[in-house]
């Protein structure tokens, strides 16, 4: 089972090139699935002619729309691996069988029908699948999200009973930070799957959330790979015998996630029963809330929480029409820094030292939430890139030793 990102196929000397990658694993004696993004820059154009018809960037036609990025890569790659001398099929969402449901550009896959590319593999042929889309109960066309290439992979894979997933990307493999901000971060050769789990909900864009979340839920490891050079990448161990070859580690911390979409959101509810609401709300429209917070104040029920920058219209709008009272507060200019790792809970001294280390260098922290696998902290937007790279400093992350094989974890 590989997957390709959008960056790996933005060129045809590219998509020349995974399909040589494709033909070498089929020559290897491997049946061969091949799950694709768009190429490039190809969701944030078709987005940009939806708005400029004046379009919402959500919706049926808008998922109609983006799912041809996708569908393209794949139609591309399989014409590809023909002029090879590969025969190949390439699929849609819909075609393959993938069901989805929730609202249009977030669905969330529930099922997958593995006739139609088992059909292909029975052919001998590789199986070239679109990702990011699948099919809800009305039979249209649903988009999983930014990312839900990476969801696609790990729910076929699941399906088929393979017990690892290949996703090939433009990186090396997941780091204690994004090195595009943090610089001396280091590579993780084998991270276990609750962790990941954790950084991707944080703001680690390697890989979608879902998809960590559905290789943990089926034991499938994931396998993070450049698409272009050679290396061992990233392993993150969700099977059961790969996880025993990592040395549990007490208190210990694996990496530092910056998210600088989110948004804080105040707000003021009359009752408890309007919590549930809101909160069913957020799940009917697969919201993700982090960070949330509830008091009693004068008039109600005081909320805080972060949510996605993307969602606060949304939020803003449900609340105002649906409970009549005063707009919610919202706080832009914030970004959300994690210290993910294990045992952080009762390691309490780790949070402790966060919030020492950005006091002492002046950042404000205006919320804290902690769980035993991550540290989550609220600061000014224009002060989070400093604020990841004094907390990887201040955890020793530099330092991580890369040979494959050793233990990611740093003791705090």
């Amino acid at each position: 089972m590989q997957k390709y990102g959008g960056s790996s196929l933005a060129t045809l000397e590219q998509i020349e090139g995974v399909a040589k990658r494709v033909r070498e694993s089929g020559e290897a004696g491997n049946p061969v699935v091949v799950v694709v993004s768009a190429r490039g820059d190809t969701t944030d154009e078709l987005l940009r002619l939806a708005r400029e018809v004046g379009a919402e960037t959500s919706g049926r036609e808008v998922d109609q729309l983006l799912g041809v990025g996708e569908t393209a890569s794949a139609a591309l790659l399989a014409l590809a691996l023909h002029r090879l001398g590969v025969p190949a099929y390439s699929l849609s969402g819909v075609q393959t069988g993938i069901l989805a449901t929730g609202t249009h550009g977030r669905g969330v896959i529930v099922a997958v029908d593995t006739e139609p590319i088992t059909k292909v593999l029975a052919l001998g042929a590789v199986a070239v699948v679109a990702g990011f889309q699948g099919m809800n109960e009305r039979l249209d066309l649903i988009t999983l999200g930014r990312g839900g290439s990476d969801t696609t992979a790990v729910a076929i894979a699941a399906e088929l009973g393979a017990d690892r997933c290949e996703i090939y990307t433009d990186v090396d493999g997941v780091y204690t930070a994004d090195p595009r901000i943090v610089p001396p971060a280091s590579l993780i050769p084998l991270i276990d799957v609750d962790v990941m789990a954790e950084m991707s909900s944080a703001g680690a864009q390697v890989l979608h959330s879902r998809a960590v979340d559905l290789a943990a839920a089926h034991g499938v490891d994931i396998h993070v790979l450049h698409s272009t050079r050679p290396g061992p990448g990233s392993v993150i161990a969700a099977r059961s015998d790969t996880r025993r070859e990592m040395l549990e580690s007490s208190g210990s911390v694996t990496g530092v996630a910056v998210d600088a979409q989110v948004a804080r959101v105040g707000l003021l509810l009359p009752d408890a029963d309007a919590t549930a609401q809101l909160f069913d709300f957020f799940a009917r429209e697969s919201i993700f809330v982090d960070m949330a917070t509830l008091h009693d104040a004068e008039g109600g029920i005081r909320v805080g929480m972060t949510v996605d920058g993307a969602d606060v219209d949304a939020v803003r709008s449900y609340v105002t029409s649906t409970f009549h009272g005063e707009a919610p507060e919202v706080d832009r200019a914030v970004a959300k820094i994690s210290v993910v790792g294990r045992g952080l809970l009762t390691s309490p001294e780790c949070a402790a030292r966060a919030l020492r280390r950005l006091r002492r260098a002046g950042i404000a922290v205006n919320a804290v939430a902690t769980s035993q696998l991550r540290i989550s902290m609220t600061v000014p937007a224009d002060a989070a890139v400093r604020a990841a790279r004094l907390l990887h400093r201040e955890f020793g992350l530099e330092s991580l030793d890369t040979e494959v094989g050793s233990t990611s974890p740093v003791p705090a």
